[in-house]
């Protein structure tokens, strides 16, 4: 089978062929039709101190299982988390890590909806929000940030604000659902416009200061990027404002309910027509470096998927 790889930090990415890997205890063999490119993998590549498997998002059908699998069988239709090799023709997930495709989705929904909408779910479970209420989403043209706009605005926000890099975002964001949107260009500014009562941050770093100045009194910032920065006590105190640091990997081991009741909830509202997933780009596995770039150059509007 064909797998992209790289040897050093920052790449280059390549093509190489390799066996099929053999499910192991617990895990299945995924014949892959759909592959997610999220920026923790791009930040992997060009910052980790030593080559790491490219996983992520997968769909496709079950190819094999291994001992002790009991939810799946050979030819069903899948989508999960890969924490090996997922930039591959097959590739291994763990039971507990997937999930059904229904008949009505197809794989690169599948791939767009799943694991972007289980963190966007997440991030605004952990903001506690009431109905009415206002909220700042930055980075909302991503494949993370168009779920969250629209489970927002599903969830009863009184206001949704999106912030994104590019003005020429604007009216995809706007289209999501939201009432306004900003761009990080407004970073010298006091404040991002009237206050609202919590934001979801994808982006971290200088934005930080920004969003926090942005919350109005006894709001909520739910941190859930992996780009970094530092906030300051006294930012905090003055309106008793708070951070939740997110992290969905705690949330799939520690507490497989809840997870699995997200993923109800996304596929109820896909059904719905009221989450509706948006593709960026479809790439070949021998263009995984163009994709990367795209999600790199922080472009996209939506999911940007490999399809092998």
């Amino acid at each position: 089978m064909r797998r992209v790889r790289y040897e050093s930090t920052g790449g280059p990415l390549f093509l190489e062929d390799t066996p099929v890997p053999a499910p192991g205890p617990g895990e299945f063999l995924v014949r892959t039709e759909a592959i997610g490119v999220t920026l923790p993998v791009v930040r992997k590549v060009t910052e980790a101190a030593e080559p790491i498997p490219l996983g992520g998002e997968i769909a496709g059908e079950v190819a094999a299982v291994g001992p002790g699998v009991t939810r799946f069988r050979a030819g069903e239709r899948v989508t999960g988390l890969c924490f090996g090799h997922g930039y591959a023709d097959f590739a291994v997930l763990h039971e507990a890590m997937a999930s059904p495709i229904p008949d009505s989705a197809s794989a690169v929904d599948a791939v767009a909806l799943v694991r972007s909408g289980l963190v966007a779910l997440g991030v605004l479970d952990a903001a506690r929000p009431e109905p009415g209420e206002a909220v700042l989403i930055t980075a909302a043209a991503s494949g993370v940030g168009h779920l969250a706009v629209q489970l927002a605005r599903a969830r009863g926000a009184g206001r949704v604000v999106g912030a994104v890099s590019d003005p020429a975002k604007g009216d995809f964001v706007r289209a999501l659902g939201t009432d306004e949107v900003i761009t990080y260009d407004d970073l010298d500014r006091p404040r991002w416009g009237e206050p609202v009562d919590y934001v979801l941050d994808a982006v971290g770093g200088e934005l930080l200061t920004p969003a926090i100045a942005a919350l109005a009194p006894d709001g909520r910032l739910v941190a859930y990027s992996s780009g970094g920065g530092t906030i300051r006590a006294y930012d905090l105190l003055v309106g008793a404002k708070s951070v939740i640091g997110f992290q969905m990997a705690r949330i799939a081991r520690g507490k497989p309910e809840l997870y699995e009741r997200w993923r109800r909830e996304l596929w109820r509202l896909f059904a719905e027509g009221a989450l509706k997933p948006s593709v960026h780009g479809e790439f070949a596995l021998a263009e995984a470096a163009e994709a990367h770039k795209v999600i790199e150059s922080r472009s996209n509007l939506g999911k940007v998927v490999l399809r092998p």
